[in-house]
């Protein structure tokens, strides 16, 4: 007998049962004969169904009817510990697993660099939350909420040794630490959970803004003193070289391919009213030759954030390609690639995304 959880047991009469709060009985048990189920022939009958101090029971076995909304939460719950993860290291780092979906991944069965970009995020804002800093805004302290001030990327890498397959778990571990004067860098390594070994990871820069504004801001003293018992000053990069080198900016005479027409759809935005900084790797796929999308694996990708993207605009992806060196022995027509990327507004050529990124070809072991 299928459990309801959203209702207790009223009353059981004969031949039909009712739900709601229980009824006290003189003797606290209500025997039937029968439990309308709602007809049908292939409907089942109950030979006896006891109600006794608000437990029922189906012929002899228990069947809890009463609600699951006055049953209070445990955080050492096994479904919120999966959903939110856990502190480890002292609490200066935060891990937490997933599984990929099959919605997750791509025509190669692998999960996609979006894939795991969401993943990053949603760790990220897990993190904060389960910190007890968060207040009402996506991702912002108690403080930052007071002040209207938001946390906005403007540089990410990622590096992907190996991407996972649809049901592979994976485990994140993410950490903050101080970026200059007036900045934050969030890292995080992935694992294969299986293995424990590390198929991913990243790093990022970011800064605040007036949410309503729009304009930069320092960091006010309110907020150091909230994060600074979380920072580590660990790199999950060494050296991080690949994002302190200077993008380079494409045009219409270095760029090999150009995608116009790209429109921001409402589903990009995010609760900042931005579009979401993980929607433009689909943007500079477009612009991205399908051989090269078919043949090799985006290994590596820097994004430089020049400025946010709302709704209205129409966007260009543009792409340069460059081979890295000798072909390998293998089905790919050239060897490891390296690609220049730039998202620009179409009417007037802004910037708004500059990108680098890394590939190798699928056949190369």
């Amino acid at each position: 007998m299928a459990t309801l959880t959203s209702q207790s047991a009223k009353r059981i009469t004969r031949g039909r049962c009712f739900f709601g709060n229980p009824e006290k009985t003189k003797s606290s048990i209500l025997p039937v004969k029968s439990c309308d189920n709602g007809g049908g022939r292939g409907g089942r009958k109950l030979v006896c169904a006891n109600a006794v101090n608000g437990a029922v029971k189906v012929n002899g076995k228990a069947a809890d009817f009463r609600s699951s909304a006055a049953q209070p939460v445990s955080v050492d719950n096994d479904d919120d510990a999966f959903r939110l993860g856990k502190f480890v290291e002292g609490r200066l780092v935060y891990r937490q697993r997933f599984v990929i979906r099959s919605y997750e991944i791509g025509p190669d069965r692998t999960a996609t660099m979006e894939t795991l970009m969401n993943l990053l995020q949603e760790t990220a804002l897990n993190h904060v939350m389960s910190s007890g800093l968060a207040g009402d805004g996506f991702g912002a302290t108690r403080q930052m909420s007071l002040r209207k001030l938001i946390w906005v990327v403007t540089r990410i890498n990622i590096q992907v040794d190996k991407y996972s397959q649809w049901g592979d778990v994976v485990e994140i571990d993410t950490w903050v630490a101080s970026s200059g004067k007036n900045g934050m860098r969030r890292d995080w390594v992935i694992r294969d959970r299986r293995t424990k070994k590390m198929i991913a990871r990243a790093t990022s820069n970011w800064v605040m803004m007036n949410r309503e504004t729009r304009r930069l801001s320092k960091i006010p003293e309110e907020v150091w003193e909230e994060v600074l018992p979380f920072y580590l000053d660990r790199n999950s990069i060494a050296g991080d070289a690949n994002t302190s080198h200077r993008i380079q900016k494409l045009t219409d005479a270095t760029a090999e391919s150009v995608r116009s027409g790209l429109a921001p759809r409402w589903s990009d935005m995010d609760v900042n009213q931005h579009v979401n900084n993980v929607k433009y790797i689909g943007w500079i796929l477009e612009s991205v030759p399908l051989k090269v999308l078919v043949e090799y694996h985006l290994t590596s990708i820097t994004l430089d954030y020049r400025r946010e993207c709302r709704q209205s605009r129409l966007l260009e992806s543009l792409t340069t390609m460059s081979s890295t060196g000798t072909p390998p022995s293998t089905l790919c027509s050239s060897a490891d690639l390296q690609s220049t990327h730039l998202i620009r507004q179409q009417d007037d050529e802004a910037e708004i995304v500059r990108a680098r990124a890394e590939w190798r070809c699928k056949g190369h072991r």
